[in-house]
């Protein structure tokens, strides 16, 4: 694993903001361990969210969504959307973790949620992929995150791996929030599809760029204009041809330019829709 950042690519001709990142993995507040050398390599940069905010701003990245995903990274990601006008926060107890999702550990996550900088509830869903915590857990914590968005008012982050269907049905069944945003989209053209069919939000990410990753470039042709973000998942997930290196905000033009090219739209055009989007998923900035 190199702990070499990426060059920065070619800046973009117009303006847009990375929706999902881990401002506190690239930081070096949550310590990772060997078996998470990603996080580790972005760590050895030793970057801060100053350095971070800048290195984005430098390629046309002005803005970004942090997300939570445990009660430490949530109540961070919260103080530093405080304390940084170009980012928004994001708060929940991710699926992979769901046993820890507790009537209390819930009540301060929506507490978190009613603060004006945060404004998503997030990421919560279910991993089907990974066996780390219970399917009954799991959609117990979905649910109770749903009715946390729906309460607050804040937009719903999901994360789905490799439960497609019983994310939807979960929806269906709660009674989704206004604002639905699947992070990393994961699915095919008919996911997307039933996305756009229902008002949700379609976030891509690196993997959109990568080889063996056409079911997902197909669904991105297929994804309204209207309901598409771009994210980074930083230090998670870079895009093509930074495979196997840290991730970070200014890396986001590779993957929107993907998206153009995929959408058969102008670059700018792109990033001046997912500004909107973003206005109109998260709040005004």
């Amino acid at each position: 694993m190199s702990h070499e950042l990426p060059p920065t690519p070619e800046a973009l001709p117009a303006e847009v903001f990375d929706s999902h990142c881990h401002l506190d993995i690239m930081v070096g507040r949550r310590k990772v361990t060997s078996g998470d050398p990603i996080a580790q390599a972005a760590q050895a940069a030793a970057a801060t969210v100053e350095t971070i905010l800048d290195e984005a701003r430098s390629v046309g990245v002005t803005r970004l969504v942090s997300v939570g995903y445990d009660l430490p990274s949530s109540r961070w990601n919260a103080d530093t959307a405080a304390a940084h006008a170009d980012v928004y926060a994001a708060v929940a107890i991710h699926p992979n973790t769901a046993h820890a999702a507790t009537p209390e550990t819930l009540a301060e996550i929506e507490e978190l949620a009613r603060r004006p900088y945060v404004r998503a509830v997030g990421e919560t869903g279910l991993d089907y992929f990974r066996d780390s915590a219970a399917k009954e857990d799991q959609h117990a914590s979905f649910r109770a995150h749903i009715e946390i968005a729906k309460r607050t008012g804040k937009a719903l982050v999901i994360h789905d791996r490799d439960a497609h269907d019983d994310v939807l049905k979960v929806l269906a069944d709660q009674g989704a929030p206004d604002t639905v945003i699947f992070h990393s989209f994961s699915g095919d053209a008919d996911l997307a599809e039933q996305c756009a069919a229902a008002g949700y939000y379609m976030s891509f990410s690196g993997p959109v760029t990568y080889k063996n990753a056409g079911y997902l470039r197909e669904a991105a042709r297929v994804a309204p204009q209207e309901l598409t973000l771009v994210e980074t998942d930083a230090p998670y997930l870079p895009p093509v041809p930074h495979r196997g290196k840290p991730n970070a905000p200014y890396l986001i033009p590779l993957t929107l330019r993907c998206l153009a090219e995929v959408k058969g739209v102008d670059v700018a055009d792109l990033a001046a829709a997912i500004m909107a989007n973003g206005e109109a998923a998260f709040g005004a900035w």
